[in-house]
């Protein structure tokens, strides 16, 4: 039973991937006021708002939640805060304001996530993410983040064995999934052998891991309006949290096992342990693939096999549409897109949208009951579970 506490009450998602809104500003105003809508609300009902932008060099305007108003002047005297905390930022501006509510600080409050990341060239945006790392020692890695983490899939080769082949299968899946979402930054079915291939239209970025084993960079935005516990029952639609959390990991990997992600770890035992369930008792798993073998580690820390076994949840279709536990149904970042700030956010409207059956038809899943999801900031830094489910 979901516990007393703030729930989803409405949302708003654009389409991830190069968009027309030339800034933050633009894809800020064009899901607030459609979440605030579909909320049933207005914006004179909206008591606290909270914005995940990471930019750190995106855009030169900064104090980004002073933005946010300009969606409709009703909002110009409600208050405003910008959180922020590397990928992450999305779900830490959603938790903060789950915070408000719970505090009785407020009835709603308006969460928003955006990315504007396709206007300054590819060489600088990955700069830009570098600061999401230990930068006194993981800043020189040739290929930036991508490179990262081709050190961590290449040691977890080395332990565990060759899993690129595993890899393309998280890929292939996840797009397979995407083709049916319509917010995906690319709906292409591109088959396992393609994904599996080095090739010239897939080259390896960071070895082991090749173009389709990252995300992309992608714009985007969605939005989120959260109620209390008493206006979440008059609410058209309602999605409670039955469990959430939130557990942090050292953020120089020199100072942990970069092959286990234990914040995640934490984080997924102490939520299923608060909800009183068990990881099969989800219905479906939203969960941060920002690189294939990210996904992989993750079905690890989320208990779905032991460690170092990870790759057999999708060798063996476990976490197939069809399979025991559908992981990312909506096509994950690798195929939906991954604008900073927007993906936390993105990903609980995704999971919202599921259990509401109000997903596109595409990707929309037989009546699901439990969702799981995990947006995690740096390398498994910051790590963020929350566990939803329909309470209205």
């Amino acid at each position: 039973m979901t516990r007393e506490s703030a729930a989803i009450v409405g949302w708003s998602h654009s389409v991830f991937g190069k968009a027309p809104e030339p800034d933050t500003e633009a894809l800020m105003a064009r899901v607030s006021l459609a979440a605030i809508e579909h909320a049933g609300v207005t914006p004179d009902d909206i008591d606290a708002i909270y914005v995940g932008v990471m930019n750190n060099g995106f855009d030169r305007q900064d104090f980004q939640a002073g933005l946010a108003a300009l969606a409709d002047p009703r909002l110009a005297h409600v208050p405003a805060t910008r959180v922020e905390n590397a990928c992450a930022t999305g779900s830490a501006a959603l938790y903060a304001a789950l915070d408000f509510i719970e505090a009785g600080r407020g009835k709603f409050a308006l969460v928003i996530g955006a990315e504007k990341m396709t206007g300054v060239p590819t060489a600088r945006t990955g700069e830009i993410l570098l600061g999401a790392s230990y930068v006194k020692e993981e800043a020189g890695v040739d290929a930036g983040f991508a490179g990262i983490f081709g050190k961590i899939a290449a040691n977890y080769f080395q332990r565990y064995g060759d899993r690129s082949m595993e890899l393309a299968r998280i890929a292939a899946k996840n797009h397979r999934n995407g083709v049916g979402n319509d917010f995906a930054h690319v709906r292409k079915d591109l088959g396992f052998d393609f994904c599996n291939d080095v090739s010239d239209k897939n080259p390896l970025v960071a070895a082991p891991l090749r173009r389709t084993d990252c995300s992309m960079i992608s714009d985007g935005a969605a939005a989120i309006v959260v109620a209390s516990a008493d206006m979440a029952k008059a609410a058209k639609r309602a999605i409670g949290f039955r469990a959430r959390r939130q557990v942090n990991d050292f953020l120089p990997l020199s100072r942990r096992d970069p092959i286990r992600f234990e914040g995640a770890r934490r984080a997924w035992a102490s939520a299923l342990e608060e909800a009183r369930l068990g990881i099969d008792d989800l219905s479906f798993v939203e969960t941060h693939d920002c690189f294939t073998i990210a996904e992989l580690l993750e079905y690890e820390a989320m208990g779905l096999t032991a460690p170092g076994e990870g790759w057999r949840a999708v060798r063996d279709g476990v976490t197939e549409r069809d399979g025991r536990l559908p992981v990312n149904p909506s096509g994950g970042l690798k195929a939906k897109g991954h604008p900073i700030g927007a993906t936390g956010v993105s990903m609980h409207v995704m999971a919202a949208m599921q259990l509401m059956g109000e997903a596109p038809t595409g990707i929309q899943l037989p009546a699901p009951t439990l969702a799981g999801v995990f947006n995690m900031g740096g390398i498994a830094v910051a790590n963020y579970v929350s566990l939803l489910e329909r309470s209205k």
